[in-house]
């Protein structure tokens, strides 16, 4: 006899789809039956704290490239450029750790999945 198939998604589905954005993440953090489910708790915590960081980051290099760029020669643009490679890091990281949990793994990211382990785990 086979056990009974779990209502919604897989733990390993709601683990990826929490990387989508934060919004999913924190409705996973809240909503029956995934709250109970520490797979998909800890993905949740590290999508938002990965968010957070990403928001951080884009705001702090916005406001440095804000007060350096105009004090620069005019062959020195080229410091905008550092915005767009940023986020694209951002992104890669996003879809591996989105790939990451589809495939089942535990991925933890330095400093942010510690923090998120330990969320998931209250």
């Amino acid at each position: 006899m086979s056990a009974p198939k779990q209502p919604g998604f897989s733990d390993n589905a709601a683990g990826a789809i929490a990387y989508i954005t934060f919004l999913p993440a924190i409705v996973f953090l809240f909503l029956p039956p995934y709250y109970a489910r520490p797979y998909v708790r800890y993905h949740a915590w590290q999508s938002i704290f990965l968010s957070l960081a990403a928001f951080v980051t884009d705001v702090v290099i916005g406001i440095l490239l804000a007060i350096i760029v105009p004090h620069l020669p005019a062959g020195l643009f080229g410091l905008n450029l550092i915005w767009p490679a940023i986020d694209i890091c951002w992104l890669a990281i996003w879809v591996f750790c989105a790939v990451k949990a589809f495939n089942g793994r535990l991925f933890k990211l330095p400093i942010i999945g510690a923090l998120a382990e330990r969320m998931a785990n209250k």
